[in-house]
């Protein structure tokens, strides 16, 4: 290979003077305009490197000269939101539940912050429908099936302290105990009759016996008609719902080696706002209950009319309230 620059006669461009059996290869130059665009980027990225974070160091990176942080921004617009929202945080975090519906705004306002609470903290168990995994133990809270009761104040008070957890004294505690007093043929009758309550086949003979076997052991917490008990957050047997499985077999094995789900309080890390706000969308799922017949006290309206009327939340689709408000405890 021989290295011999000359001007190329046909193009008048320089070759690069390798030559190889006779070929040569021009070196035609970069267009003037890519050039200078080419090297204004080297000067771009060197200034954006200075103004915004970029260098890495052993400790973390240089925060650049205009202090920018895309996290940054993203609180400042999580406080914008939070600041057009001050006014309905607080009063959802003070009105009297029984009242919230009679206020469409903040009533509509609690079921939006809601349902962005529930995604982010609830849907991990209960699932992103909010319909519960049967074999898991997690409640399906679209049902109006309810272990600890379907009010508002019933489910704020579950989310806010949990069930069967040692963090808060105030959380709610059943425990079903194992019947290792009764014998295998016992506990199989005793099942085909809670099968009976529900109208699911079973062996009528064995449901008979196990009636009478269901009156001295089990009645006291479920009632003598299996219809549970919430304050005891015993679970009605006569509805066909179902937190463990309803065959022969899940009722058998929950009798003999009962499972108890435990949820934590929520009350501290939400913050009592974001408690009544989950409560309320749990409770506009389908299965919510009305308050207990308590008569609305006229300082209870006059809370009720008199909550702040501020805008719909920054971002929130506005829909329908619904009302209605299904289970959030593992037990049965």
């Amino acid at each position: 290979m021989s290295d011999d620059r000359r001007i190329d006669t046909e193009t008048g461009t320089e070759t690069t003077g390798h030559s190889w059996d006779g070929i040569e290869e021009l070196n035609t130059p970069l267009p003037r305009w890519w050039l200078w665009t080419f090297y204004a980027t080297i000067v771009w990225g060197v200034i954006y490197t200075i103004l915004f974070p970029a260098w890495p160091l052993l400790s973390g990176a240089t925060a650049g000269l205009l202090g920018y942080s895309t996290r940054g921004e993203v609180q400042a617009e999580i406080d914008r939101v939070d600041l057009s929202n001050a006014k309905l945080t607080e009063s959802l975090a003070t009105v009297d539940l029984g009242v919230l519906e009679a206020n469409e705004d903040l009533h509509r306002f609690a079921i939006q912050a809601g349902r962005s609470v529930f995604a982010a903290n609830c849907s991990q168990c209960h699932g992103a429908g909010a319909a519960g995994v049967v074999a898991s133990g997690y409640p399906n809270l679209l049902d109006d099936d309810w272990l600890w009761g379907g009010t508002l104040e019933d489910i704020a008070h579950t989310v806010r302290h949990g069930i069967r957890n040692e963090e808060d004294a105030e959380a709610r505690f059943s425990m079903m105990p194992s019947f290792d007093w009764l014998e295998r043929e016992e506990i199989s009758a005793t099942a085909d009759y809670v099968r009976s309550l529900s109208g699911l086949d079973h062996d009528a003979e064995a449901a008979q016996a196990g009636a009478r076997i269901f009156a001295d052991n089990c009645a006291a917490c479920h009632g003598g008609d299996g219809r549970g008990d919430r304050t005891l957050g015993a679970p009605n047997l006569a509805d066909a719902i179902w937190l463990r499985g309803g065959l022969h077999e899940d009722i058998v094995r929950q009798m003999r080696a009962p499972r108890h789900g435990v949820m934590p309080p929520w009350g501290d890390r939400l913050g009592e706002a974001e408690v009544r706000a989950v409560a309320a969308y749990v409770h506009g799922l389908g299965g919510g209950e009305r308050q207990v017949a308590e008569e609305v006290t006229d300082a209870q309206a006059t809370e009720a009319a008199t909550v702040p009327d501020a805008s719909f939340p920054a971002g929130a689709e506005e829909t329908p309230s619904q009302t209605g408000e299904p289970d959030v405890q593992p037990v049965e």
